[in-house]
């Protein structure tokens, strides 16, 4: 499957499926090309690193034009490089912008988001400081396709964490990541294995078979690297996952 992934900052979650794809986790995956709006957006320096397409499509005000109508034209632009690629899937990852329903209608079903709570609890920004205002002591991600509502698409996974009490903003967005990591590429080797059937606003996944178990063998790998990536960051995953 040919995916496409669009990202407006660092690209962490990017960098995870490169890494599930380089560590054989995920199959049949093929990450066609990465797209910033952001120029100096360090996902586009992820993808040149690792041999796929980067391209920086910048939002243009034209003078004269409406606010719409440069969203719409903008996003065309997006959408002929993706149809150009074959691109089959859409991944954002942590990208900006809202999709206009001109992209949605190109992509129907085949758009997938994460993001970094229970939906449908604390859509949109600043999750973490909405979580732990409200007290909550659950958060975690979910992936969800996207529709021409905000964060409101049918919901494929989530996964939970635990919120402590003396957590901070960036404490609990560090827990979160690390499911967010893994979460995220078991819902794109899902539809591309054509695993997942919706129905309405319901995502039925289908893991007969054996399905999940091969996946959490193959994923072990990566749980590996990523244990020894953060703890060459300076925040081992004990302490992040708060593991006693």
């Amino acid at each position: 499957m040919k995916i496409g992934v669009l990202a407006s900052g660092r690209g962490s979650n990017f960098q995870s499926m490169v890494d599930h794809i380089r560590l054989e986790v995920l199959r049949d995956i093929e990450l066609k090309v990465l797209i910033s709006n952001k120029s100096n957006a360090p996902a586009l320096e992820i993808a040149r690193k690792n041999d796929i397409d980067a391209l920086y499509i910048p939002y243009i005000r034209k003078r004269g034009d409406s606010k719409e109508e440069c969203r719409l034209h903008h996003d065309q632009r997006i959408v002929d490089a993706l149809q150009k690629l074959g691109v089959e899937l859409v991944v954002l990852a942590g990208y900006m912008r809202l999709l206009s329903p001109l992209f949605i209608d190109q992509y129907p079903n085949r758009i997938m988001n994460i993001h970094p709570s229970l939906l449908p609890r604390h859509p949109g920004l600043h999750v973490h400081q909405q979580v732990i205002k409200a007290g909550d002591d659950v958060s975690g991600c979910t992936v969800h396709f996207v529709n021409k509502e905000v964060d409101a698409g049918p919901i494929i996974l989530q996964t939970k964490v635990s919120v402590r009490m003396d957590d901070t903003e960036e404490s609990l967005a560090d827990r979160v990541l690390v499911y967010e990591h893994r979460t995220f590429p078991k819902a794109i080797q899902l539809h591309a294995d054509r695993r997942l059937k919706i129905v309405g606003k319901i995502v039925f996944v289908d893991y007969s078979g054996d399905w999940e178990e091969l996946w959490n063998r193959r994923q072990a790998a990566y749980v590996h690297h990523q244990e020894s990536s953060w703890a060459d960051a300076g925040k081992p995953l004990a302490e992040v996952l708060r593991i006693d």
